[in-house]
């Protein structure tokens, strides 16, 4: 294990009328401890998990690549303003590691082809193909195996987005792995009931505060594909 437990600290939360800080479940939240190497952050969209994600990425020092920023209608200064309150107690330092999410990942993708252009070794850590030639799913996988072999705090944002079903299970897979070699950790934003159901793992629920650890079977993403699974006709009228 590498990183510990977050503490946030909502005393010091600048505002309490504006997302992220108007949310229940910053207010009723003191820490979330990790005592396993992955655990998985679930929840309803907008319940704040992809939020705390970008938040401890950026307390614990770990780039986030983004596009171009864009003109928007609405600006909320303090969107992206969580780091700021609250505080990352590691077991033996810190760490380096990564941040990863589908719909940024291509940024990365088409920097590495421009690096590659001046040293196609480059290349070579990622299975010697061009990420842009591969398929969604090929290129998540292969950045992953080859990402993931380093110690590190790695940070999933939804990974399963482009990935098959059979993807989904090769990355519980890689997961389980590298979880046993004990040089990785991971925490992970999802929806997908295939890597929640990876053994061993914490799963911290969003949907109630505060924040806590639920079981596979207590999820709604088990409950509501046992269901459909069970009828698929009846469930969809």
């Amino acid at each position: 294990m590498h990183l510990k437990k977050i503490t946030l600290r909502p005393a010091d939360y600048p505002v309490d009328d504006q997302y992220p800080f108007n949310l229940s479940i910053f207010r009723a939240t003191d820490t979330v401890e990790f005592s396993v190497p992955v655990s998985f952050f679930i929840g309803e969209n907008g319940s704040g998990k992809s939020t705390l994600l970008r938040a401890i990425a950026m307390k614990c020092g770990i780039h986030i690549w983004e596009g171009m920023e864009r003109t928007r209608a609405h600006y909320n200064p303090h969107e992206r303003a969580m780091y700021r309150y609250i505080d990352a107690a590691w077991a033996e330092g810190p760490v380096p590691g990564s941040f990863f999410a589908s719909e940024i990942f291509r940024n990365f993708a088409v920097n590495l082809d421009e690096w590659a252009s001046m040293s196609p070794a480059t290349l070579d850590y990622f299975g010697g193909k061009s990420l842009l030639e591969q398929s969604h799913g090929q290129c998540h996988m292969s950045f992953f195996k080859s990402r993931f072999s380093r110690k590190g705090l790695y940070l999933l944002d939804e990974p399963e987005n482009a990935l098959s079903p059979a993807r989904q299970i090769d990355l519980v897979r890689l997961l389980r792995d590298l979880a046993s070699d004990g040089h990785a950790q991971f925490i992970i934003a999802t929806h997908s009931p295939i890597l929640l159901a990876l053994p061993g793992a914490d799963i911290f629920s969003f949907d109630r505060a505060p924040i806590g650890r639920v079981r596979y079977e207590e999820t709604d993403h088990y409950r509501i594909y046992q269901d459909f699974m069970a009828d698929p006709v009846g469930y969809i009228k």
